[in-house]
């Protein structure tokens, strides 16, 4: 059985979604801001929860839940075809040839009519049942920057909710810290 499943009757997940062939998009402020602005559409409109997130230049982990009717794999198929249509008109306006490339033969592959593939397929769904989990992945997410040479601390990070949970900060987007 995979661990990256949606189960019945549990709310809140960790998910991940990962830029095809792990190329660096979010190198600059609005490639960031196509996703917050994305998120903060499904918080206000799909009934998105938002309990953490980190934006990485070539992936993105969150922990979310949902409520009401829609699920979060409609959230997130949404929220993934929105974010690659931003994200390929600002490659277009930008003249990106070498990225727009890889996303147009990663759609040929893919074989489903698409120009563009951007994410990777799949968003890799973690159920949190457990608190001790819960802060777990929360660190996880939060240290990722720092692991990976970018700041020195996770609250430096502006892509992040190290900040919303340090100091309550939601200047970036509004985070239901738990």
């Amino acid at each position: 059985m995979s661990q990256w499943k949606i189960i019945p009757g549990i709310g809140t997940y960790y998910v991940t979604t990962t830029i095809v062939g792990w190329q660096d998009v979010f190198t600059s402020r609005p490639y960031f801001e196509v996703i917050v602005e994305s998120l903060g559409h499904c918080m206000a409109h799909k009934n998105l929860h938002l309990h953490g997130y980190v934006i990485m230049p070539n992936h993105a982990h969150y922990i979310v839940s949902t409520g009401g009717a829609i699920t979060l794999s409609n959230v997130m198929r949404d929220f993934n075809t929105h974010t690659s249509r931003k994200i390929t008109d600002l490659l277009k306006k930008e003249q990106k040839r070498t990225l727009l490339r890889v996303f147009h033969d990663a759609a040929l592959r893919d074989a489903r009519g698409n120009e563009f593939k951007v994410w990777q397929t799949g968003f890799h769904p973690i159920a949190i049942v457990e608190e001790e989990f819960f802060r777990q992945k929360l660190g996880y997410l939060h240290d990722n920057p720092v692991r990976k040479g970018l700041v020195e601390r996770a609250e430096q990070w502006r892509y992040s909710s190290a900040r919303n949970y340090l100091f309550g900060d939601h200047s970036v987007i509004r985070v239901e810290c738990l």
